[in-house]
């Protein structure tokens, strides 16, 4: 393709990853804004549908969980998760219960509370804010590393973590899981991609640095702006605010980010240029012409994208890779597997480099840790979540 002509991903449109609802529940009234919600997100599907878009999910978020569950026992606020959630599979949603802390002086109860929904496999996400615009939150980064390890030894293969994570700096309406959340009384509605594909189509034909951002934001542009059309229709004709779109390219599976990268670098991921490759994705999505909401970045989930899983077990990249690579994307530590008898105290430190390197540069950072109970370096993950690849167990470092 002669320099130029630009590229557009036209063969590879990327799926609608998420639609995702934020909403306000109560104990009473819970089920019926529930129903009412779905059929506004079912709604909006057929509306991306005919737009020529297929859609991966649709999800609802609620206000953070200590807010409607306040006042009950513990048992009695697993049970009610417990029923939010199977409405999740009877009307086909991802269900999301939001952060179990937000400020970094809020009762820790919603956090032992959380380790039990997650332990006992409740189909539901959760987060818990570890930095925000006051800092770092040093005591929910020791309480989430708390939870972590024992949510790991408490659910079967330690999956329940596959549904967690820490949230640095990321404001809410995220449409993307397990960090979405808001704090407000409202609805709104944010819309996320599943665009790696189109990064890679483009990265396969431009490898100079300058032309392939030139194409790839172009590229980006182009299915964002369609997608954004649909979502300012649906809020027109619903009446639920639109509150943006994350133009963060996710993989998952076979869609795979890493793929994209090599296709640019012509090198496994982790070589170099990945860093560069991750700095062009990211200027690249930041152009793009539309409401942003979210990460705004480049997606990293070692588990999720099957090529980044096989990388992982074969050593080409590590979490200080990962850390690295974001100080110029949004990609956090998402999915990272760890062996069964890391610490506590080793998980807080971990979460803590996740929150500083957020904190200092003002960028939305995740962590979604994974201890693979009874698993040592060397040996192969289990996880039996059909989302996720498994692979094999990096030794930490210092051990």
């Amino acid at each position: 393709m002669a320099i130029g002509v630009l590229a557009w991903g036209a063969d590879s449109r990327p799926k609608v990853r998420a639609i995702t609802a934020f909403i306000h529940i109560d104990a009473r009234n819970y089920a019926s804004v529930v129903e009412d919600t779905v059929k506004f997100l079912n709604s909006a599907r057929e509306a991306y549908r005919a737009a020529g878009f297929d859609v991966e999910t649709i999800r609802v978020v609620t206000q953070p969980f200590p807010k409607w569950t306040a006042g009950m026992n513990r048992a009695d606020a697993v049970a009610l998760v417990g029923k939010y959630a199977e409405l999740g599979a009877k009307f086909g949603f991802t269900p999301n219960i939001g952060p179990a802390m937000v400020n970094d002086d809020d009762d820790t109860a919603p956090v032992d509370l959380l380790a039990d929904i997650l332990s006992t496999g409740i189909k539901t996400n959760a987060t818990l804010i570890v930095a925000g615009e006051d800092g770092i939150h040093w005591h929910a980064i020791r309480e989430a590393a708390r939870m972590v390890k024992a949510v790991s030894t408490r659910s079967p293969h330690g999956d329940g973590n596959l549904n967690f994570a820490t949230a640095a700096m990321v404001k809410p309406y995220t449409p993307f899981y397990p960090a979405a959340y808001h704090l407000s009384t409202g609805h709104a509605f944010a819309v996320g991609l599943e665009g790696a594909n189109v990064v890679a189509d483009v990265f396969a034909q431009y490898k100079d640095p300058a032309e392939a951002e030139k194409q790839l934001a172009a590229a980006l542009a182009r299915h964002l702006r369609a997608a954004e059309v649909v979502a300012n229709h649906v809020a027109s004709v619903s009446g639920w605010p639109y509150a943006g779109i994350d133009p963060t390219p996710a993989p998952l599976g076979d869609v795979s980010i890493a793929r994209a990268i090599e296709n640019f670098t012509g090198a496994p991921f982790g070589a170099g240029g990945t860093m560069t490759a991750a700095a062009i994705i990211t200027r690249a999505v930041k152009a793009a012409p539309v409401k942003q909401v979210g990460y705004s970045g480049l997606m990293v989930p070692v588990l999720e994208d099957n090529l980044l899983a096989k990388r992982w077990e074969e050593g080409t990249y590590n979490m200080d890779s990962l850390l690295a690579y974001s100080a110029v994307c949004a990609g956090g530590l998402d999915t990272v597997p760890l062996p069964g008898d890391i610490t506590e105290q080793q998980i807080a430190r971990i979460l803590g480099d996740v929150a500083s390197l957020a904190y200092k540069w003002n960028k939305p950072l995740a962590a979604r840790l994974l201890p693979a109970p009874g698993k040592k370096a060397g040996d192969r993950t289990e996880f039996a979540d059909a989302r996720m690849a498994n692979t094999v167990l990096q030794k930490l470092a210092g051990r």
